[in-house]
């Protein structure tokens, strides 16, 4: 890529928060058609700098200068660097569920005259510009009947539609399955082929190793390198290396389970879809957990993980029907939230800024909201016992923030999902439900919090692990449920489990459940 004209050049680019220097002199040079992918721990810098260069924070509220093209541009917002070429996808999807696939791919800037939009027109360039990105669904379609997948895909369309030259991809993996993502990927490099360029931020090594011409490494806010991948050479431990200063020997920690006796079982769940009541998200699964045991869910997405996690986290998805759930062998009757918590269960969510977090809360707040009463006396918050919780979690878990008083939205997406996993570890559960818990987090932090489940499973707590990443659920469970469609086919051992094994129980409808 050597030769290539150079398209993008970053230079020394410094950008300080109250109380943090985000970015310290960040360089970037980025070729013309080439797929340059940057990496770094959680807090690095890397969704700071592109938000630097897309006009989120505009020309003046930074140092430094960004060459466009071979000419110094001033940013002043989202709009001006698109008109430029530029587009931006960010990890939340700026997609708005109610509107069709047509409206958002031409949101703001429909075609038509006079005032009028032209729909027929419309209609037909987001034919055209769902072909070019591998889309078949219907452009009426609306967002909010498509998968995370299928959404990927319309933003990568509107950016089409915007005549992107550069396109920054903002962990554009991380909420897909395998095969979505593969999809993904390919469709990166067709746009390569045609000459767009792309950058591309993602903690998933093995996919960043595939698919980059160049690679750039930010460590607290501060450039370490930039590798030629075809010249120098690229492994996942030599950008490990880069990220977090050190070798990870062993992303999974060591762990000798003392597994006790079942004290957390469900019998026969099954839930309706809250919309579609002939359509079943959960049916008839049961599964038990062994006080100290880290039970692994495996499934592709939309088999029914999160569903079935939800609604036995008091029903907080879909329609109960029937099933039943025991804890230390008395049957309990779990009707909301507020009597799972109770009950000693809680869930960390796959979605933090939907369903985890309130964005407009402080670090300290969110982290006590789940269980006030520890810090309360009588109907009365101890402030002081609400700071000291909370900077016991921040130190803990390396919570990247300089203050729990400052707002959880502007920590960056791992740190977010620390601050979720304070939140319910703060209320001491027996039974912990992790929903894609390490999703948008680096593989430093994901190590620390293996060591935190590892941790939590020693006190004899049942921990439930549901992830898309099958080598971490083979690193980190003793156990491990497939579901698919709804229904729990397989029930493997540990030492029994495969990446093909797994694979096997998540793709078929036939129940062959194997007891440990």
């Amino acid at each position: 890529m050597a030769s290539e004209p150079i398209i993008l050049e970053m230079r020394s680019i410094t950008k300080e928060f109250p109380g943090v220097k985000a970015l310290d002199n960040v360089s970037l040079t980025v070729r013309a058609g080439e797929i340059h992918s940057i990496c770094g721990e959680n807090g690095a810098g890397k969704s700071t700098l592109m938000n630097v260069l897309s006009g989120v924070y505009p020309y003046g509220t930074y140092r430094g200068d960004i060459i466009y093209q071979g000419t110094e541009s001033r940013f002043r917002d989202i709009g001006s660097s698109e008109a430029a070429g530029i587009v931006i996808i960010h990890q939340e999807l700026a997609l708005i569920p109610e509107l069709s696939i047509t409206e958002n791919i031409f949101l703001g800037n429909e075609p038509g005259r006079g005032g009028v939009i032209n729909w027929v027109e419309a209609k037909q360039r987001a034919i055209d510009l769902l072909a070019r990105v591998g889309l078949e669904d219907d452009p009426d379609t609306q967002i909010k009947n498509l998968g995370v997948g299928k959404q990927q895909l319309v933003e990568i369309a509107k950016a089409l539609n915007k005549s992107v030259k550069l396109l920054i991809l903002d962990e554009p993996t991380a909420a897909l399955n395998e095969a979505d993502s593969q999809h993904l990927l390919d469709l990166i490099r067709g746009l390569k082929s045609r000459g767009i360029s792309s950058i591309m931020i993602s903690h998933k090594l093995n996919e960043i190793e595939q698919i980059s011409d160049s690679i750039t490494i930010i460590r607290d806010g501060k450039t370490i390198e930039t590798i030629d991948v075809k010249a120098d050479g690229v492994n996942e431990d030599r950008i490990i290396r880069g990220m977090v200063g050190r070798v990870l020997e062993n992303r999974f920690p060591d762990r000798t389970p003392h597994i006790g006796e079942v004290f957390f079982e469900v019998k026969d769940w099954t839930v309706q879809h809250p919309l579609a009541a002939e359509r079943l998200v959960v049916k008839n699964s049961s599964f038990t957990v062994r006080r100290g045991e880290v039970v692994g869910f495996a499934g592709l997405m939309g088999a029914g993980r999160t569903e079935l996690a939800m609604s036995i986290f008091g029903r907080s998805y879909g329609t109960f029907i029937s099933g039943q759930i025991f804890k230390d062998g008395k049957e309990i009757q779990i009707k909301n939230v507020s009597e799972a918590i109770d009950a000693g269960i809680a869930y960390v969510s796959e979605d933090r800024k939907a369903l985890g977090l309130n964005l407009l809360d402080d670090i300290k707040r969110s982290i006590v909201s789940a269980k006030l009463s520890k810090i309360a006396s009588g109907e009365v918050v101890s402030v002081v016992k609400e700071h000291r919780a909370a900077e016991e979690y921040r130190k803990s878990l390396r919570i990247k923030t300089p203050t729990v008083d400052e707002g959880v939205n502007k920590l960056s997406g791992g740190n977010q999902q620390k601050v979720v996993l304070a939140k319910w570890m703060f209320t001491d559960p027996d039974l912990l439900i992790l929903d894609e818990p390490t999703r948008g987090i680096d593989v430093g932090a994901k190590t620390e919090i293996y060591a935190i489940i590892r941790d939590l499973a020693a006190q004899g707590k049942g921990i439930i692990m549901i992830s898309s990443e099958l080598p971490e659920l083979l690193g980190v469970s003793d156990r491990i449920y497939t579901i698919f469609e709804g229904a729990i086919t397989n029930d493997i051992p540990i030492e029994r489990a495969d990446p093909e094994t797994l694979m096997k129980s998540m793709t078929s409808a036939k129940k062959k459940v194997t007891q440990p």
